[in-house]
């Protein structure tokens, strides 16, 4: 009589943790877009750094998997404007705009999405072989 507890789907812990490392770069994303036009609240100061998502390889039942490791900030210079009238502008006139370009993040966002798609498609593929797999054993 076969165990009547399976092993644990190794493919689906790695498919849950990859949705999981997807879900924290979408929200990152999102963050992004959302201050794409925050200045500084001071003149000469600093507006918002883009923030980039670090994934990293784990270990999952046996099988390599991934996690967010952490979030950097983007180091790339930031934008700047000629808005003489703006709170934030520096003595010459200019203001510093974010680093973040709302295509490029769009872009990010749709891989994102796919990704997050793809591995959903894993879970159900292994659901259904499990499935399947027990319903051959009760024959």
């Amino acid at each position: 009589m076969p165990d009547p507890i399976p092993p644990r789907n190794s493919a689906m812990a790695v498919a849950a943790g990859a949705l999981k490392a997807q879900q924290s770069r979408m929200r990152i994303i999102a963050e992004n877009i959302a201050n794409a036009e925050s200045t500084a609240q001071v003149a000469g100061g600093q507006p918002y750094r883009r923030q980039v998502p670090v994934f990293q390889a784990r270990e999952i039942d046996g099988a390599t998997g991934v996690t967010l490791a952490q979030v950097r900030p983007d180091m790339s210079d930031f934008r700047s404007e000629y808005d003489p009238g703006h709170p934030a502008a520096n003595a010459e006139g200019y203001v510093l705009r974010p680093n973040v370009d709302t295509l490029v993040e769009a872009m990010d966002m749709r891989e994102a999405q796919r990704a997050y798609e793809a591995n959903l498609n894993v879970i159900e593929t292994a659901r259904s072989m499990d499935s399947r797999t027990l319903d051959l054993l009760k024959k």
